[in-house]
């Protein structure tokens, strides 16, 4: 019995190494099977990757143009003239006759001073020139009736003498109060303040009210048509040029003369042209440059007084510059780049000089050769050595 029992223990074991020995081998199957997945699937993403295509960009061939080489400078701008409007009399002002920021012409009415003392005084001054003409009008009888009697020594001929002499102070004293008439009349009229050029009235300073004299400015009317632009140039600059800027300051404004551009601040161009028009007498010894000025016309004056930006000059021609778009040049810290795209299709990545800005393009020193491919579009995608797809470039109007 004892034989049949380990038979009966031994059986139970056996069947489950067995079944222990089946889970085994499913399970390295199955890893295998993971393992050879695994190894088809990376061979497959390596032939993925290195059937990827190389990136698609666009560009442009260096191009050589004759080029205008420019000055440019810091320009303020300014009233042609400017009058400070100033009162010639003491007195409260009572109105105001214009629209502050508005076009005026040379005599128009801006304020009027209370007239009644002066009104006053141009009476009083009538009636003194009255009693001298009187007075006048009787040494002129006193030497018409004397002069005769003297000469038969009726009177004595002091007494002529002296009809004489009070005739003449009679006449000094008519001239006199003729004199003080028109003053008083003149102060009569100072009381309305009239522009004294054509020009752009700024703001009031006087109120209605105020008690103003001649050290009062009440307002300011600047010239804008044209518009003076005042700007710097250093010595060496305009000893290059004194010449030219010493025949155009001397004459009138000639065409074909030297013109000036004016970019204002928000970047735009004037589309009106400019000429120079003085240049001061001496250099300024602290900054080592000479102060000039440009004046531009200014159709409905858009222009104002005080109005910041940069005069640019012609100053001579670059022949043969190379220029690329602005979008092609890359700065970094200081230090300017192309991306240049060879024969074979690969970027190269390369250090350039720059020159002078030309509409949207940029002139190049140093760095490429005319009809090279630089990169205008897709530069982030491109890579030292590595092959690139390349297409042109169109540029636009605008260099975009």
């Amino acid at each position: 019995m004892q034989p049949e029992g380990e038979l009966f223990q031994l059986g139970p074991v056996r069947e489950t190494q067995v079944l222990h020995s089946s889970e085994s081998w499913t399970m390295l199957s199955i890893s295998m099977a993971l393992l050879l997945l695994v190894s088809l699937w990376g061979c497959s993403t390596d032939k993925v990757v290195a059937e990827a295509p190389p990136p698609e960009v666009e560009v442009v061939p260096v191009s050589q143009h004759d080029v205008p080489l420019f000055t440019e400078c810091i320009s303020t701008l300014d009233g042609y003239v400017n009058a400070q409007i100033q009162p010639q009399v003491t007195g409260y002002l009572i109105t105001q006759n214009y629209k502050e920021g508005t076009t005026l012409r040379k005599g128009d009415l801006l304020f009027e001073i209370d007239p009644r003392p002066f009104e006053a005084a141009l009476a009083q001054t009538q009636g003194q020139l009255a009693q001298a003409q009187a007075q006048l009008g009787k040494t002129t009888l006193d030497v018409a009736r004397d002069t005769p009697l003297a000469e038969e020594s009726a009177i004595p001929q002091a007494q002529l003498d002296n009809d004489i002499q009070a005739n003449a102070a009679a006449e000094a004293l008519v001239a006199a109060a003729k004199a003080q008439v028109e003053q008083a009349r003149l102060n009569l009229s100072f009381t309305k303040v009239r522009s004294l050029i054509d020009g752009v009235a700024g703001l009031a300073k006087g109120q209605i009210g105020d008690l103003v004299g001649p050290n009062t400015i009440l307002t300011t009317v600047s010239q804008v048509q044209p518009i003076k632009a005042n700007f710097a140039i250093s010595e060496q600059e305009y000893l290059k040029f004194a010449k030219r800027i010493s025949a155009v300051t001397e004459g009138k404004r000639q065409a074909g003369q030297t013109q000036l551009e004016l970019i204002l601040s928000d970047g735009t161009v004037y589309p009106q042209k400019g000429w120079v028009v003085l240049a001061d007498r001496q250099v300024d010894v602290k900054t080592g440059t000479i102060r000039m000025a440009g004046a531009f016309d200014n159709p409905g004056s858009i222009l104002r007084p005080g109005m910041f930006g940069r005069v640019r000059a012609a100053t001579g021609i670059n022949k043969g510059a190379l220029l690329v778009p602005q979008r092609s040049v890359v700065e970094t810290q200081g230090t300017y780049s192309v991306v240049v795209v060879g024969p074979d299709n690969k970027a190269s990545i390369r250090p350039v000089k720059t020159g002078e800005r030309f509409g949207q393009m940029w002139v190049i020193t140093e760095g490429i050769k005319a009809g090279e491919q630089v990169i205008a579009e897709g530069i982030q995608k491109a890579k030292e050595g590595a092959p690139v797809q390349p297409k042109q470039f169109k540029l636009t109007a605008r260099g975009d």
